[in-house]
């Protein structure tokens, strides 16, 4: 037995991984590292994978400064803009989602917060969705106490509210709000007892260090479901020239979360599709056990038919079907 797998037993036994062990893992044989993440997923996950989606439920004219993000007004980006959804049409895409096997539907909104008005309406969207086959989520930007309890009492089941990138990259990303800013809205959900999503972007130009830091950093908030986004740079963004990272790193880093996070839900989100490519499956293997299907904010995702067919492909199984 390999190092690697010797410490994915242990981590199966209750040990919790140091960061110098997590960076180790980012240097190791990459199917010996692979063979341990899948190890350690499906010891706590089984073959089953939770399939999430979201609707941009409000597009554009943000006013904070995310240098990834098509939806702030300080960069001048192509995208469709409009104000909040009504509820209907938030009601028939939770509809649609539950048809395909979704386990958790969110409703995202750009700008840092919901006016009244907005909140209200939301609140009414979830009063209407009632008692869901699937969870029901919101990525809202900040959220006090008022408005999480009022959403709350409407029917929300998750807060999801991303950290972005590690806490010593942060103000690289984005300067109008902070890092502490972020986990006040997800300490407030905590609280309340709320369940909370929150992960962050791979490929902001963010060191080895620093992937391994936001795994921990997620670590340390209790986010019970992590999800793992890939930067596809968008024009007209700061970061439109960055580079893409490989799919072997990619691959990599999520099976380095798994590692850090072995019995949280970590599913694979935005970029995938540009960055892993033809090993889009390979994800499961690293110790992913979720996908984002569907569209996302400002960008198209693939037929969800597709991955479907790829998952039961790789002998798996939709969670709830």
């Amino acid at each position: 037995m390999n190092k690697t797998e010797l410490l994915a037993d242990n981590i199966i036994k209750g040990y919790k991984l140091k960061p110098s062990e997590a960076l180790g893992l980012l240097k190791a044989d990459f199917h010996e590292l692979l063979y341990a993440s899948n190890k350690i997923r499906r010891h706590f996950k089984g073959d089953r994978v939770k399939l999430c989606a979201i609707l941009n439920a409000k597009s554009g004219y943000c006013g904070e400064d995310c240098k990834y993000c098509a939806q702030s007004s300080k960069h001048k980006t192509e995208i469709e803009r409009y104000p909040l959804l009504s509820q209907e049409h938030m009601l028939r895409a939770l509809k649609d989602a539950r048809a395909k096997g979704v386990s958790c539907f969110s409703i995202v909104t750009s700008g840092k917060k919901l006016s009244e008005k907005e909140l209200n309406s939301v609140c009414g969207y979830l009063k209407k969705a009632g008692k869901s086959a699937c969870a029901l989520s919101v990525s809202i930007g900040e959220a006090g106490p008022e408005y999480l309890k009022a959403l709350k009492k409407n029917g929300l089941n998750r807060f999801h509210h991303n950290i972005e990138t590690a806490p010593s990259n942060f103000a690289n990303i984005c300067t109008t709000h902070s890092f502490s800013d972020k986990l006040k809205s997800i300490k407030h959900a905590r609280a309340l007892g709320l369940e909370v999503c929150s992960g962050g972007i791979l490929g902001l130009g963010e060191s080895s260090e620093q992937r391994v830091e936001l795994a921990f950093a997620l670590r340390d908030i209790g986010a019970q479901s992590v999800p793992v986004n890939f930067l596809s740079p968008i024009k007209g963004t700061p970061l439109e020239k960055m580079k893409t990272i490989t799919p072997l790193e990619a691959l990599r880093a999520i099976a380095v979360f798994r590692f850090v996070l072995p019995d949280r839900d970590i599913t694979v989100c935005g970029g995938r599709e540009a960055v892993l490519g033809d090993m889009q499956s390979w994800v499961f293997y690293a110790g992913a056990s979720g996908l984002m299907v569907g569209n996302y904010l400002t960008t198209s995702g693939r037929d969800t038919g597709k991955d479907i067919k790829m998952i039961k492909d790789a002998g798996l199984k939709i969670a709830g079907k």
